[in-house]
């Protein structure tokens, strides 16, 4: 039902934009009505009357989209027939994982800090837009992330032992050691490993939603990506792609005000990133991304039209990525601290989520004072475990690339380990498992 009534509401917006066009003709005092006697005999011309009418569309004159809410910055809902069918089960879940994430996010960035590991990247304030999309999604529907959305995989069952094996790249995390930190990828979980390069994983998602649609499988493809990423090529691309192939994949756009130092006001001018799937031709919603409830609504509602109707459907999410970029940034440079806490304090996701539960009485004081003790032991014990595991054998480098080590790897391979013989004491080969090759 709230599927439906969220799928109406984009359909009347479009009728809206529809009416508004018109209204900028009149206030342009053009006198002429439209000839609609012939249709446009171009092939181009899809849809539309002839009109002896000239005019230009001026986006400071269409209504920009609206952005849906369920819960309040007090963590009130607005519209009581949107509150979802939550238990207090998955309530718990749902909040224990968001504020998981966050233990996560401190003790792995400052483990960076520390020269532990190389390179880390919070998710600090965007919480919602990972477990409320998460949460609505089927457990084999195929994810493509871009970097920022551990929060999905925390949800689908990943460990914190495998997020910080990853993060140190020792030998027990299934990249071997052969991948960036925070690039996690799960086959079991139906997570694609991530790539670094912004906008590649959007075309691919493409792609492996018409395999979707080829099978038959009733299952759909979720894209994340950031407003930034929407810039590159590939998006423009990916989104022509879905929408004349009509496949059935989630484009989840994090709107999170920031391409590392770059604000919105200097990547776009239109009316955001949501407006861009409309002109290609597909459903679109933008929602409160520090919203956890419509997040999952909006989620839910596409995965049913995405589905059902075999078509794209476009999630603006907007939120505010509280922390720096990555290890690599100091956003301190290009934006107020004070006023990124300031907005975090009185708009935090997790924060409206357990003002909510507070009211709804499954959750208090005693159990959040409980489970911060928890989950701090928690994510320490297992960076302790994490931190003693042995590191890949060094040759893991040239391995897993072809069915059988290729002649001229044999060779590079041969020239490492007698170069690391000859100067043992500046390599701490104590660090690593002895290669078996």
């Amino acid at each position: 039902m709230l599927c439906r009534a969220l799928n109406n509401q984009i359909s009347k917006r479009y009728q809206s934009s529809s009416s508004s066009s018109t209204t900028t003709t009149a206030a342009a005092n053009v006198a002429l009505e439209p000839n609609v006697s012939k249709m446009s005999m171009f092939s181009g011309h899809i849809k539309g009357a002839i009109t002896n009418n000239l005019e230009f569309i001026r986006p400071e004159n269409i209504t920009p989209i609206s952005m849906y809410q369920v819960l309040d910055s007090d963590g009130s809902i607005k519209e009581k027939s949107h509150t979802p069918n939550f238990t207090d089960e998955d309530l718990i879940k749902m909040y224990k994982d968001m504020t998981l994430l966050n233990v996560l996010d401190r003790i792995l960035y400052e483990s960076q800090r520390q020269g532990r590991i190389s390179f880390y990247m919070t998710n600090f304030g965007e919480e919602a837009t990972h477990i409320g999309s998460a949460a609505a999604l089927n457990a084999k529907d195929l994810v493509y992330g871009q970097y920022r959305e551990a929060g999905v995989l925390m949800y689908r069952g990943f460990k914190l032992h495998e997020f910080i094996d990853q993060c140190f790249g020792n030998a027990r995390s299934s990249c071997k050691g052969v991948q960036m930190p925070v690039h996690y990828g799960s086959t079991d979980l139906s997570f694609v490993t991530i790539s670094s390069t912004l906008a590649t994983q959007m075309p691919q998602a493409v792609g492996s939603a018409y395999a979707y649609k080829r099978a038959q499988n009733g299952l759909c493809v979720v894209c994340y990506f950031g407003e930034g990423a929407a810039s590159e090529g590939d998006a423009h691309a990916a989104l022509n792609f879905a929408a004349t192939l009509e496949v059935p994949v989630i484009f989840f756009c994090r709107n999170n005000g920031y391409a590392i130092s770059t604000t919105t006001v200097d990547q776009y001018r239109g009316d955001g990133i949501a407006s861009r799937g409309a002109g290609y031709g597909m459903a679109t919603t933008r929602v409160d991304g520090n919203d956890l409830f419509a997040v999952y609504n909006a989620t839910k509602a596409a995965r049913e039209l995405a589905l059902n109707e075999m078509r794209p459907v476009l999630i603006e999410a907007m939120t505010l990525r509280v922390g720096h970029h990555s290890t690599s940034d100091d956003s301190s440079a290009y934006r107020s601290i004070d006023e990124v806490r300031s907005r975090d304090k009185r708009d935090n996701p997790s924060l409206r989520v357990r003002k909510y539960m507070y009211n709804r009485g499954c959750w208090n004081e005693e159990k959040e004072e409980q489970w911060t003790k928890d989950s701090q032991k928690m994510v320490m014990e297992a960076f302790a475990n994490c931190e003693k595991t042995k590191r890949a054998p060094i040759s893991t480098m040239f391995e897993n690339i072809y069915d059988k080590m290729e002649p001229h790897l044999q060779r590079q391979m041969k020239e490492m380990k007698e170069h690391v013989r000859q100067n043992h004491d500046h390599f701490p080969l104590s660090l690593y498992e002895q290669s078996s090759t």
